[in-house]
């Protein structure tokens, strides 16, 4: 299988701090803790899609002025910027007019961008998590990984957003393989523990077990893991039966896991963005941040959602 995945990725150089006016500091606090712990270049991004609407005294004529536009979301920025070069991070800002998705994305084409960071809004009355689309746009087609804090994240400022303990979503698809190794990787530039979790749909459970044991499922989840990456980082498999962002979210609390690592793959963008799908559960329920490989990374890894064994599976972290 061909690999996407880049050192980068595990340890950045450089975090996109994707932001809405006003800002959502609880996310910015997680992107700057980052930046501090790994010595990482800072962006803060704003694409605005509104304009100001200023009068010539002389003409009376109405026009749109942009730079009044950028001059007014900087300044909104500036005391993050400041907060982040206080702790010694190089940090700039970066506002443009367009719709926020599509530039977040060509952002991540312009420089040398390994980590998105975004926050979201609490759920609205028809299940809506995501205001407009900007987030489950920028989940499906990022080149990069993205970090979600929803709204029920625990401000990491008590531990020192120190991440110790790391929980991934994985089965026997070849998606897994890349989802797996990613997630190991950060464990490994964390000193983290890594769990690896296969959640079996109850209705299949002796489908899936077809003569095996658990503790033979659970090897073959351990061996997702490169052999090398083995050897340095403390990994652990459950397998459980049950609804798997349930199962998901319900390890997540007691394993005190300060992140999740999903693979984005194979379901519908309405899925992802109602109070049914996965994703939406998994955001808006996660006591830690969400970190997310779309399908756009997935597919260049040579994954394609096919299974590496004759076992019947379900993938917790697929949406």
């Amino acid at each position: 299988m061909a690999t996407a995945l880049k050192p980068d990725w595990s340890k950045p150089g450089t975090i996109l701090f994707a932001s809405e006016i006003p800002a959502n500091e609880k996310a910015f606090s997680f992107a700057l803790a980052q930046a501090v712990e790994f010595g990482a270049d800072l962006i803060l991004f704003h694409a605005y899609d509104t304009l100001v609407v200023s009068a010539s005294e002389t003409s009376g004529i109405r026009y749109y002025d942009y730079a009044a536009a950028a001059r007014n979301e900087i300044q909104h920025l500036e005391p993050l910027a400041d907060r982040a070069r206080a702790a010694g991070i190089r940090c700039e800002i970066v506002v443009r007019p367009g719709l926020p998705a599509d530039q977040i994305l060509v952002m991540t084409h312009e420089r040398q961008i390994d980590r998105i960071v975004m926050g979201t809004h609490s759920p609205g009355p028809i299940g809506k998590l995501l205001v407009g689309s900007v987030a489950e746009a920028v989940l499906r087609t990022s080149p990069v990984p993205v970090l979600i804090v929803g709204p029920d994240v625990v401000d990491g400022g008590s531990r020192n957003f120190s991440t110790r303990t790391i929980l991934c979503a994985v089965s026997m698809l070849d998606t897994s393989i890349v989802v797996a190794t990613f997630a190991a990787a950060l464990a490994y530039k964390h000193n983290a523990r890594l769990i690896l979790q296969h959640v079996i749909k109850p209705q299949e459970r002796s489908q899936v077990l077809a003569g095996r044991t658990i503790d033979q499922i659970e090897g073959e989840l351990i061996s997702l893991i490169p052999v090398e990456l083995q050897e340095k980082i403390d990994v652990q498999a459950i397998v459980v039966p049950g609804d798997p962002t349930e199962e998901l979210l319900y390890q997540g609390r007691t394993q005190q896991a300060d992140l999740i690592v999903l693979g984005a793959h194979g379901a519908s963008a309405f899925a992802a963005i109602t109070r049914h799908g996965v994703v939406y559960k998994v955001l808006a329920h996660a006591q830690c941040p969400v970190m997310t490989l779309s399908p756009s990374i997935l597919s260049m890894s040579g994954a394609m959602g096919e299974r590496i064994s004759n076992v019947e599976t379900f993938l917790a972290g697929v949406f």
